[in-house]
């Protein structure tokens, strides 16, 4: 018998995936799931209005509360492997394993634009808040910064020493940080390219990185299967969060700051209370690595990708 899990919103709407379990409970805590493909990153627009998620070579755009399918964007000639929305929600960029970035207007799906200068794949974007700048981390073991609006690059950022997996703005604009397989997480200088601090600690790759919301504390997420604090002023090691799954693949960030979910190779999720330093709840639903988690804005919802083909909602509200 085939329990559907996410409400059908209208004859002919057509979802972003197959909304139902085949033969399968439901997980505990899953309020929906779409069965998409492999999924390699999903992103929300800062209004909920947008949800995309990635999946082989193509970008499957829909919306954030019904999952509504609104465009397919196809473009990329390799897999898409990363995903922003700038921050009025108008623009979805999307970068690939053929070393290109691809800006697209989120309401149309019109291409906007392909960014060239990566020589290997582009593994992370990111927005500036004002959504000026686009970062962008590659294989080559570079970042670029481009002009949003131009598609000028404006800088290439040089310091890390193997593949940069992760990029982020602190809220203020002003500084980047990036992570890698280098097992640092490097502090830059937005206006003028200068490293400010490097961050070391981790005995992995610094997979994911993630500013707080007053921009004074940063959370990487690592291989090393730990989650680390940082005071971003001094680059001092505020705390360390061990896992207890298997090696940690991503994380996220609730909009409040008090919540932080790692997703892990053996396709478990745990929510973190930061302040506490416990782990509020672990989250088992997938049967594969999970690739990617994102909050929904008003926080109630988590969004988590796999390469078992699902993303899963789950209700976080308790928690927010």
């Amino acid at each position: 018998m085939m329990r559907r899990v996410v409400q059908v919103v209208g004859v002919g709407v057509v979802l972003l995936g197959c909304a139902v379990f085949a033969e399968q409970a439901v997980p505990s805590g899953v309020v929906g799931q779409l069965s998409v493909g492999r999924v390699d990153a999903i992103a929300y627009s800062a209004n909920g209005e947008f949800l995309a998620i990635a999946t082989g070579s193509v970008v499957k755009l829909g919306r954030g509360d019904t999952h509504e399918l609104v465009h397919i964007l196809t473009s990329h000639t390799d897999s898409v492997l990363c995903l922003a929305f700038s921050p009025e929600g108008l623009t979805l960029a999307s970068g690939s394993d053929d070393n290109t970035i691809k800006l697209w207007n989120a309401e149309t799906g019109e291409l906007l634009r392909t960014l060239t200068g990566h020589t290997h794949d582009v593994n992370c974007v990111a927005f500036s808040p004002d959504g000026t700048i686009l970062a962008s981390g590659s294989s080559s073991n570079t970042i670029n910064l481009w002009n949003v609006e131009t598609g000028e690059l404006l800088r290439t950022l040089r310091g890390h020493k193997d593949t940069v997996w992760s990029v982020v703005f602190s809220p203020d604009g002003t500084t980047l940080a990036s992570g890698s397989s280098d097992n640092t997480i490097n502090l830059w200088n937005v206006a003028t390219g200068e490293l400010l601090l490097t961050l070391i600690g981790h005995s992995g790759a610094a997979i994911s990185v993630v500013f707080f919301p007053d921009g004074a504390t940063l959370a990487s997420g690592s291989w090393d299967n730990t989650i680390k604090l940082w005071d971003v002023a001094t680059g001092e090691l505020l705390r360390t969060l061990k896992g207890r799954g298997w090696v940690i693949q991503c994380t996220a960030l609730s909009s409040g700051g008090t919540i932080l979910a790692a997703g892990s190779w053996d396709g478990r999720i745990e929510l973190w209370d930061v302040g506490a330093g416990e782990v509020l709840r672990t989250l088992a639903g997938h049967s594969d690595s999970v690739t990617c988690v994102a909050f929904s804005p008003d926080g109630t919802t988590l969004a988590s990708g796999s390469w078992d083909g699902k993303v899963l909602f789950w209700d976080v509200s308790e928690w927010r």
